[in-house]
């Protein structure tokens, strides 16, 4: 029984951090035609209709008391907070750096986590997402040199708690349906961010660029939902701060396309950058452990 849950999470973990590498890009190609947070409230709009229309087809459902007290603080803290501040910060740094500020989300989820008492602090998970944080940043070419906006690092720090926190969340109420979680949950970022982007009356307009429509239908149909809901597999059979560790693999991905669509460079450290990305990933989250 171990071995198949154990599979399962390694299936979810892998499948959805393919699917997640090309969101950060996604984000970059629509905010330059949306402002920022209408940009997210419309993708989370359109992806919790397209996971509603799932839920009516399974016939999930809402949860009940605490159970939907747990999605709706779910979603307000990740697609409300984590992406209103993610998509604020991409419209000045560049995918590859963003997505290595996010690889300390494991590091802060496994620190959330002990905190609250879900958690004992286990050095491998820190010296793993240390390793990880460095290949990150080899891999996206990032130098003491390189001009960072104080507001802009600022914004992807707080998205990196609110990842973490909602990660953890998650884990302290009853189990819902990923489906109905990231359903619920998408609804809730959304109708959030939609009033954030008329309070700061940002420009509320549909996209007219194809590029863009492409990248909002990508984030829509691949980033958001399936992404979402192989990750809470993964939260439930795994342990927060392990879940977490799809942060650092991401960018790898990220980078990649982020070259190609938005002639990014990667350099030589790509590889060297990669190893350590892998062995921190795998020192921290994947490396069997002992019972104790």
């Amino acid at each position: 029984m171990r071995l198949d849950r154990n599979g399962t999470a390694l299936a979810a973990f892998g499948v959805g951090t393919v699917l997640a590498g090309g969101n950060a890009v996604g984000v970059r190609v629509s905010n330059r035609e949306l402002d920022p947070l209408w940009g997210a409230g419309l993708r989370f709009a359109l992806a919790a209709c397209l996971l509603g229309a799932v839920m009516a087809l399974m016939r999930l459902p809402l949860p009940p008391g605490r159970a939907l007290v747990g999605v709706l603080l779910y979603g307000t803290l990740i697609f409300a907070g984590a992406f209103s501040f993610a998509y604020y910060a991409l419209v000045r740094i560049h995918a590859g750096l963003g997505q290595t500020l996010l690889a300390l989300v494991p590091l802060a989820t496994l620190l959330l986590a002990v905190m609250q008492r879900q958690e004992r602090l286990r050095l491998a998970a820190v010296i793993g997402t240390l390793f990880s944080i460095a290949g990150v940043g080899v891999i996206s070419g990032v130098s003491g040199s390189e001009s960072v906006p104080p507001l802009s690092l600022l914004a992807v720090l707080g998205a990196v708690l609110c990842f973490a926190q909602g990660t953890v969340l998650v884990r302290h109420f009853p189990p819902v349906h990923p489906v109905t979680t990231n359903a619920i949950g998408m609804a809730i970022g959304a109708a959030i961010l939609v009033a954030l982007s008329l309070v700061l009356k940002e420009s509320i307009v549909l996209p007219e660029r194809g590029a863009t429509w492409l990248a909002v239908a990508y984030m829509v149909v691949l980033g958001s939902g399936p992404v979402f809901v192989l990750y809470l597999v993964v939260v439930r059979l795994w342990s927060a701060s392990r879940a977490a560790y799809g942060f650092v693999l991401i960018p790898v991905v990220t980078v990649v396309l982020s070259a190609w669509i938005d002639d990014e460079p990667i350099g030589a450290g790509l590889v060297v950058g990669g190893l350590l990305v892998m062995s921190g990933v795998y020192f921290g989250a994947l490396r069997p452990t002992a019972p104790s």
